[in-house]
């Protein structure tokens, strides 16, 4: 009997327009596998468009049957992308992220966080008409928060942020859609949060 995994999130963890296995999620799963940790696929709680209370009201819905050995979140940019207040999040996120750690069996060190990626660079971004200005600085400040609210919980974080600014203008990187990121980008996720959670998984302390 493998590791379980249980996923929450948004667009980016359920792989809006990316086959199942180019999912991030499922891409880390198997990349750690390949390692020889024997972590299953994730169990996922994601949709597209979630922002932190949406996401806190799916999982309520779907009432998933804990304790899983690893327990990854990664939300917020739908909160961004409505203009929802930064303190608002930072409250809700907080709560997601105890709620992430209970069902990793009250163990934070088996929690990993992922930053949201940079909209504002895409296609869809470009062609919007917001600020892109705006939509960096709010991402950084939102982003900056997850982190800050990650380390105090003594939560692993990975910041996918960068990623997604240097490759969001190439093509290959980024779904049919101009938006959500393509089974490539989310490769590059898997690979950077790799390390971290294979530590992770590593410990029995």
């Amino acid at each position: 009997m493998g590791l379980s995994y249980l996923a929450l999130g948004d667009s980016y963890t359920i792989g809006e327009a990316v086959a199942v296995d180019g999912r991030w999620p499922h891409q880390l799963a198997a990349a750690l596998r390949a390692q020889g940790i024997a972590l299953g696929d994730p169990q996922i709680i994601a949709t597209t468009g979630w922002t932190t209370d949406e996401l806190d009201a799916g999982i309520d819905d779907v009432a998933p049957q804990g304790p899983f050995d690893f327990v990854s979140l990664l939300i917020g940019v739908n909160n961004q992308y409505r203009g929802r207040p930064l303190d608002e999040y930072q409250v809700q996120f907080q709560a997601l992220l105890q709620r992430a750690i209970g069902f990793a069996g009250d163990r934070a060190d088996r929690v990993l966080v992922l930053s949201f990626p940079d909209w504002g660079t895409t296609p869809y971004g470009a062609g919007s008409g917001r600020d892109l200005g705006q939509i960096e600085l709010e991402t950084d400040e939102f982003n900056a928060a997850a982190e800050v609210i990650s380390t105090q919980q003594g939560v692993a974080f990975v910041d996918i942020t960068d990623i997604s600014r240097d490759t969001g203008a190439d093509p290959a990187m980024i779904a049919e859609d101009g938006l959500h990121p393509s089974a490539r980008m989310y490769a590059l996720w898997s690979a950077r949060a790799l390390p971290v959670a294979a530590h992770l998984l590593g410990r029995t302390d």
